[in-house]
């Protein structure tokens, strides 16, 4: 059985409020969890302490035995200083797409063609 630490969201619409959880892989996201971990509400203000509470002790416990957090659960761990969380770098990310890469490249032609008239 393969666990997993993660969100499981409660609250009403449009205001979120999420239970830190460890479950079977397996179950829904709302659904049937082993043992409730701690809780997170995005809704307070992120210097705010109550904003993200964490067990600890039961968190090492169940990293121990296997369990694999999710990406924003490993953040919060992270801050926590229960768990690494190794920093991500993606340069491709912040390039522009296909059509604005062709569409500058099009205004450069443009451009060095007017230089080009008005030096003639």
């Amino acid at each position: 059985m393969s666990l997993k630490i993660r969100l499981a969201r409660g609250g009403s619409k449009k205001r979120p409020y999420y239970h830190v959880v460890v479950a079977d892989a397996r179950s829904p996201r709302d659904g049937r969890f082993i043992e409730k971990l701690g809780s997170w509400n995005p809704m307070l203000a992120k210097d705010d302490a109550a904003r993200i509470v964490i067990d600890g002790e039961r968190v090492k416990h169940w990293l121990d035995n296997g369990a694999q957090p999710t990406d924003r659960v490993l953040r919060f761990l992270n801050d926590a200083g229960l768990a690494k969380r190794e920093a991500r770098n993606n340069p491709v990310k912040a390039a522009p797409g296909k059509k604005a890469q062709e569409r500058v490249a099009e205004k450069a032609q443009k451009a060095a063609d007017a230089a080009a008239a008005a030096a003639e």
